[in-house]
């Protein structure tokens, strides 16, 4: 750990990674860094650049596989309560980033540190009586996690309410990126090696109790529908066009099959649940036998939406 020495008190070594994921699987990572602010997470994240040092960044541990093996390099946990603060406000003028055709400058601005939970933020701005975050109910994960996948669901997705994102980027700049800029697509952003650190999201007014009403019912659809008691880290493929991933994992007669402790939800296709005494290694042989089976049946390949850490040096490329 030389090249983190001196900074002994936010540094963790051999760091179990299976409690801090929503699968619960998989193993340690060889360094765990929580920064205290972004100066710090800046010279961590250039001393691991210097050592050649792959980084990961951990927010809630949901849309995650962690390999049995572990990562060898650098976890970072932005957990610290410099990136956990909310700041509601108002303001008509310099909220929204230009070209974002979606804007609705009357709103509300919250702006938002990226290891924030999406569940609290959701409860919190429904309380409020403000529109726009209703939608991402049922949805887990950590502020940051959510903006750099642009997770969302058939209600709505984070990028509909994202003003602007700050990012340490991979020179370890910080930078405001607009809306345009942050490359939003289906469960995907350009973002590529920066870090999330923050966000401004703009809300809008609406009746407390029509709010409330709308977040019941899409809190109450996913319970129905998903596994979201279950050892699960959320949807394992992205949705083909025109086509949903779970239909057809269902239609190949996938719902419930099992390969060690790991099984296809009964409940949604597109949902792996772990059981006691599973490994990542069973999630794993799961997933490829679920592709397999779809491409041979009806000729689509699914394209993974969970994230997969391991030893290769699948991390942020810094």
């Amino acid at each position: 750990m030389s090249f983190l020495a001196d900074f002994g008190e936010i540094v963790r070594e051999n760091q179990p990674l299976a409690p801090l994921t929503y699968f619960g699987v998989g193993g340690p990572a060889r360094w765990m860094v929580s920064p205290r602010s972004v100066a710090e997470l800046a010279e961590v994240g250039r001393r691991c650049r210097q050592e050649d040092v792959d980084v990961y960044v951990l927010g809630a541990g949901a849309n995650l596989l962690v390999s049995d093996d572990g990562v060898d390099g650098v976890v970072i946990r932005l957990n610290a309560p410099a990136f956990r603060k909310v700041a509601w406000e108002r303001d008509r003028d310099g909220l929204v980033a230009e070209g974002w055709a979606g804007a609705d400058l009357d709103g509300v601005a919250v702006k938002i540190g990226a290891g924030l939970s999406m569940a609290r933020l959701t409860l919190d701005s429904v309380e409020r009586g403000l529109a726009g975050l209703e939608c991402m109910a049922g949805i887990p994960g950590s502020l940051g996690g959510i903006i750099r996948m642009n997770a969302g669901g058939r209600f709505g997705q984070i990028s509909d309410v994202v003003s602007d994102v700050t990012v340490l980027d991979e020179t370890g700049q910080v930078r405001r990126l607009g809306h345009g800029e942050v490359g939003f697509t289906y469960r995907h952003t350009k973002l590529n090696g920066s870090i999330v650190v923050g966000a401004t999201l703009v809300l809008r007014p609406d009746d407390a109790d029509r709010v409330k009403k709308r977040y019941e019912e899409i809190w109450d659809y996913k319970k129905r529908s998903q596994p979201l008691a279950d050892y699960s880290a959320g949807c394992i493929f992205k949705n083909p066009p025109n086509d949903s991933a779970g239909r057809l994992i269902d239609q190949a007669g996938l719902k419930g099959h099992r390969i060690g402790g790991a099984s296809v939800s009964e409940q949604h296709g597109n949902f792996i649940v772990a059981s006691k005494g599973a490994q990542a290694r069973d999630v794993l042989s799961l997933i490829g036998t679920i592709r397999r089976t779809v491409a041979e049946r009806f000729g689509v390949e699914l394209e993974l939406e969970v994230q997969i850490w391991d030893r290769c040096g699948n991390g942020v490329p810094l």
